[in-house]
């Protein structure tokens, strides 16, 4: 009787833990994942691994359509390249705004599509009082910054400067081991 209970409940556990697994699972089919749309500045790249087959020695098509056009045939098309594993076309120089890129595999069938947004490539821009404030205090503070490691020092000091510093570390660890010696004699009254 226990034995048949605690079955029971497992299967029930079992069955509570997979039904938000079937329902995300049957979500994620309707979810366009055959194709990866990229930007990057004005260059939008798409790579897929549907296209695998060749027909005629291309994989397929893909497009690049702006707001205004409605069908593949309307869109920027590139040809895709790549290996049997993965395929990629690219664009360049692609302006400012929203796009929709549509993969078509040799076979004519569709391999997925996607809305994509470029966004404007901004430039970093030096003003004029900026440029002149820097020329203007550039003697007081050094040109090149902090030099990385070297621990920020930039000056080169004389050997009597070096030759004190390692006077005073052997004082230190005179003293340290001095005090150390003293301090493991027994005390005696």
């Amino acid at each position: 009787m226990r034995m048949t209970q605690m079955l029971v409940r497992s299967g029930l556990t079992v069955a509570a833990a997979a039904l938000p697994l079937t329902l995300t699972a049957t979500e994620a089919v309707a979810v366009n994942t055959a194709i990866n749309v990229t930007t990057s500045g004005t260059t939008v790249q798409v790579t897929t691994t549907d296209c695998a087959t060749r027909s005629n020695g291309s994989m397929g098509n893909a497009s690049l359509l702006s707001s205004g056009q409605a069908n593949f045939a309307q869109g920027r098309q590139v040809t895709l390249s790549g290996t049997s594993t993965s395929q990629a076309a690219a664009w360049s120089s692609v302006t400012t705004g929203t796009y929709t890129v549509i993969v078509v595999c040799a076979d004519g069938t569709t391999a997925g599509t996607q809305s994509v947004t470029v966004s404007p490539v901004s430039s970093p821009t030096i003003s004029a009082t900026a440029t002149a404030t820097a020329t203007a205090t550039s003697s007081a503070s050094p040109s090149r910054g902090v030099m990385g490691g070297m621990g920020g020092g930039t000056k080169d000091y004389g050997a009597a400067t070096y030759a004190a510093g390692g006077v005073l570390v052997a004082a230190g660890v005179g003293a340290t081991v001095w005090v150390l010696r003293r301090r493991a004699k027994p005390h005696r009254l």
